[in-house]
């Protein structure tokens, strides 16, 4: 029976897949055009998948494609272009060994033949590409290169690009690859090369052939839906697919690798298909270590500039411009944490939010507010409910008892909702979780939904903006409600007005109940 695959490619006979035939037939058009492409995504993005895909479909076009991949070539490979040549050639080879090519003409298979009873472990650019002329007289050769991100630090590997290039630039002359597909995390085009023993770098352009592949490689809900309704024919079960889909979707803008995870974890785990089973997976995802959440701390680590944007975003409400000539934000795309939002920077799911938020927490748990907050915790959880209302009166204490609003006004104003996230963190991990809602986030407003045990509470944190402002804010809140399905709300209102009265308030809007703290 099928499974969930979170490592290595899915193979259709054997995982459950959301159907990715329209990124597939994309890239097989650009194929067809004869073009040369790179596929950049994040880690776990499903770039080996499409290729598998990919290949199938070509195969049965008649092509003649060679799946070759740089992961785990040693940097003896690198040693001169002329043994990287032959080592590439030697995996063309061993392709055809392995039985993994079709569609390739005789003429062209006794071309690799005698490549191999050479077997001088060198090969000149000359004679490469007298073979790949050779090669590609009878046959259509389409050559797939995966993590090509091994290769990303060395020279040669810069000047096969080239040689490929130069090849591409002369197919009206003599006979070359089909099409050429590159597949990694960096993108290939701007490669950043350490070409010099004194450290310095440049950017080389040895790919700037490549045609764009921007089709959107994020699984649908429908599709995501889909899948479910196999997995529910395969086991006999009855569940909402759609609107489970639909939950998981909105947790993780169908990034691939969070989509296969949340249902693998609920597969296993003999979690339920519903939302309490997609909640209680989301927690598990979000604590564990993973090559995605390692890698997204690493970059953060070496771009700080990055890590104080999206701090900024996260606590402070700020919009940032997308601009692409700026390093430390190309990054963030490459790795697939951050996306381009119509002209702004956005954080590219709930999921990596939430692991952010979690990330920044972390790192103020040596804040009294924490400490507060660990002491706390059992006071507020009564038969498996958080009594939301005790929750906020004591933070209302511990905030004016730690904090001066006098004298830390503009702090307070941009860290108030940092605080009483870090405050909130320890009563429930372990146990819940939370998020922030992105569409409803500025500079003066927050809305966060914490999920405990099943349940679910509406908090939102408001910058004091007077009257006015806050009766809107009780009036959002409430049609917020409406839409999680809730009669009561809860409302932190950072007042910085001297005459301001802290405490705990009551408000009714029609079938509505806002309980509103005011620090």
């Amino acid at each position: 029976m099928k499974t969930f695959n979170t490592t290595g490619k899915c193979i259709p006979s054997l995982h459950y897949m959301v159907d990715i035939s329209h990124q597939v037939e994309a890239a097989a058009q650009l194929v067809r055009g004869g073009n040369y492409f790179c596929i950049n995504r994040g880690r776990q993005f499903g770039k080996t998948t499409t290729l598998s895909v990919l290949k199938n479909k070509l195969d049965n076009e008649g092509y003649s494609v060679f799946s070759l991949s740089f992961e785990g070539l040693d940097d003896e490979v690198f040693s001169s272009l002329s043994r990287l040549l032959y080592v590439s050639m030697y995996m063309m080879q061993s392709c055809v060994e392995w039985g993994n090519v079709h569609n390739l003409s005789e003429e062209s298979a006794a071309v690799l033949r005698e490549f191999k009873d050479s077997d001088s472990g060198e090969l000149s650019s000359m004679k490469y590409s007298k073979l790949i002329g050779t090669l590609c007289m009878t046959s259509k050769v389409v050559v797939f290169i995966d993590e090509v991100d091994y290769a990303g630090n060395h020279q040669e590997f810069v000047q096969f690009l080239g040689l490929l290039r130069e090849n591409f630039l002369n197919r009206d002359n003599r006979p070359a690859y089909q099409s050429v597909v590159l597949a990694g995390v960096y993108d290939v085009k701007n490669l950043k090369l350490k070409l010099r023993p004194d450290d310095q770098h440049m950017y080389n352009s040895p790919w700037n052939i490549a045609v764009p592949f921007d089709t959107d490689m994020c699984l649908p809900a429908q599709g995501i839906a889909d899948m479910l309704s196999e997995y529910m024919s395969d086991h006999k079960l009855q569940f909402d697919n759609i609107s489970v889909a639909r939950m998981i979707f909105d947790y993780t803008s169908g990034y691939p690798f969070l989509v296969s995870r949340i249902c693998q974890i609920i597969d296993t785990c003999n979690y339920s298909w519903d939302k309490d089973g997609v909640l209680r997976a989301t927690h598990d995802l979000l604590v564990e270590r993973n090559t995605l959440f390692d890698d997204m701390v690493k970059k953060l680590n070496e771009y700080p500039q990055l890590k104080d944007l999206l701090k900024a975003i996260l606590f402070e409400g700020k919009k940032r411009s997308f601009y692409t000539d700026e390093k430390y934000l190309q990054i963030g795309v490459m790795f697939n944490f951050i996306k381009n939002d119509y002209g702004n920077v956005a954080i590219v799911c709930r999921l990596v939010e939430t692991r952010l938020y979690n990330l920044f927490i972390g790192e103020n748990e040596t804040a009294r507010i924490f400490d507060m907050g660990q002491q706390d915790k059992n006071s507020f959880i009564c038969d498996g409910h958080i009594d939301m209302r005790l929750l906020l009166e004591r933070f209302c204490w511990h905030f004016n008892e730690i904090y001066n609003p006098e004298k830390d006004e503009e702090f307070l104003e941009r860290n108030g909702r940092m605080i009483f996230l870090t405050y909130l963190r320890p009563i429930i991990n372990g146990v819940g979780n939370y998020y922030c809602e992105a569409q409803t986030r500025d500079m003066t407003r927050t809305d966060v939904i914490i999920d405990y045990l099943g349940k679910q509470y509406v908090v939102e944190l408001k910058i004091w903006r007077g009257n006015a402002y806050n009766e809107r804010g009780e009036k959002q809140l409430s049609d917020y409600l409406d839409y999680y399905n809730l009669n009561t709300g809860y409302m932190i209102s950072f007042c910085f007005n001297k005459n301001k009265k802290s405490g705990i308030n009551e408000v009714v809007i029609g079938d509505k109940i806002i309980i509103e703290a005011i620090v």
